[in-house]
């Protein structure tokens, strides 16, 4: 049986494994990249398709300013969606005021740029949004939204039009990870062989497959989140990255930089939407659509399917109310719901290197869409 030889095999076709593909690529190296499904479908296109740099923290905010250049360098070569009409966090109270001008006055230190908005600012801007909710913002003109269902698959087909030293398989499931004395040999569920000096594992939430043993201790958990998307909604128009009150509660970036992020008390109205880890985001499609959520529930890593695949109504129905503070939002205006989810770890990435050939880089979380980008850079920097 032939063998087909490569520099690097990643193993999965979503944002993390492709963004290393795509720098080992730009390295000159001759890559091989293997989905196990049709096409990705997992937490790559469960999502936003938010580039925020603004909520991350430590290095993951510098992967994130990274992210957008390379979002950026791509675009102007072929359109992946990207769009840049920049992110705004809407405070709702004098609590979450006070924590983004602490933001402010961080990213004043970093050189990121910024504008501190009135509420007249944010009502000009967004005539749909509650005035009663609206106390101030922060703005970052600078972030990018893309259309996660369909970014993946134009970048892998940028990807193959760019380097004649890419391959590209779907529907092709690894089955066993082999080290020889100088090469890593990998069979597919088809009983194909292919060979490389290097492999990397990107698997995303799938662990019953390769070295399933390891995850059964690595710390990693699964989140599931629930979504919505409505209609398209001509008489509503939200440019950029919406994130409220609730986002100011949750992400890294307040909770890292922030003085007042620990202090502030939580208002009643919040307590069972923190319950199932609901903050909301709006994100409207190129259509006219609007993506609202999310909600967040945990499980070990080895325990996805306790989290089940059906759809929780009484969620939905939080997040419905919820957006509905601050933007009119009628139910019958949803036209469908979904399920999502991803791993994540309490260091930010799971990286295990098995050999000097194999090595396991998973666990990105919710950072994926913001920061795959420049966090690939580096490891294909450390490993090739």
């Amino acid at each position: 049986m032939k063998t087909d030889r490569y520099d690097l095999i990643i193993v999965g076709g979503g944002i993390l494994g492709t963004f290393h593909a795509y720098h080992a690529l730009k390295k000159g190296l001759s890559v091989l990249q293997l989905e196990k499904d049709n096409f990705p479908s997992g937490s790559t296109v469960r999502n936003f398709g938010q580039v925020v740099p603004s909520g991350m923290a430590d290095e993951w905010f510098t992967y994130g300013v990274r992210g957008l250049e390379i979002y950026q360098s791509i675009q102007k070569e072929m359109d992946l969606s990207v769009r840049n009409n920049g992110s705004i966090y809407i405070a709702s109270d004098a609590d979450e005021v006070q924590v983004i001008h602490e933001l402010s006055a961080h990213y004043q230190t970093k050189g990121y740029a910024h504008e501190l908005w009135s509420k007249e600012q944010v009502l000009a801007k967004y005539p749909a949004i509650n005035a009663d909710y609206v106390k101030e913002a922060i703005v970052f003109h600078q972030e990018l939204s893309v259309e996660p269902e369909t970014m993946i698959q134009r970048l892998h087909v940028y990807m193959q039009r760019a380097f004649d030293n890419y391959t590209l398989k779907y529907d092709t499931t690894v089955i066993a990870c082999e080290e020889g004395n100088a090469s890593v040999h990998l069979t597919t569920s088809c009983l194909e062989v292919f060979e490389a000096t290097k492999v990397v594992i990107c698997n995303g939430y799938e662990f019953k497959l390769l070295y399933r043993s390891l995850f059964d201790d690595s710390g990693l958990e699964i989140s599931k989140l629930q979504m919505m998307r409505t209609q398209p909604l001509e008489q509503i128009y939200l440019p950029g990255n919406i994130l409220t009150g609730l986002t100011i509660r949750r992400y890294e970036s307040f909770e890292e930089y922030c003085p007042s992020f620990h202090t502030i008390p939580v208002p009643e109205r919040y307590k069972e939407l923190r319950e199932y880890g609901i903050h909301i985001l709006f994100k409207q499609a190129t259509d006219g659509s609007i993506i609202i959520g999310d909600s967040h529930e945990y499980a070990a890593g080895n325990r996805l399917d306790d989290l089940g695949f059906s759809v929780s109504s009484h969620i939905n129905e939080l997040m419905i109310a919820e957006a509905n503070r601050i933007i009119p939002m009628k139910s019958q205006w949803i036209s469908s719901s979904w399920a999502g989810f991803y791993s994540q770890h309490k260091d930010h990435i799971l990286e295990v290197d098995i050999s000097s050939r194999i090595h396991v880089r998973t666990g990105v979380g919710g950072k994926g869409m913001t920061a795959s980008a420049g966090y690939a850079e580096k490891s294909i920097e450390k490993l090739v």
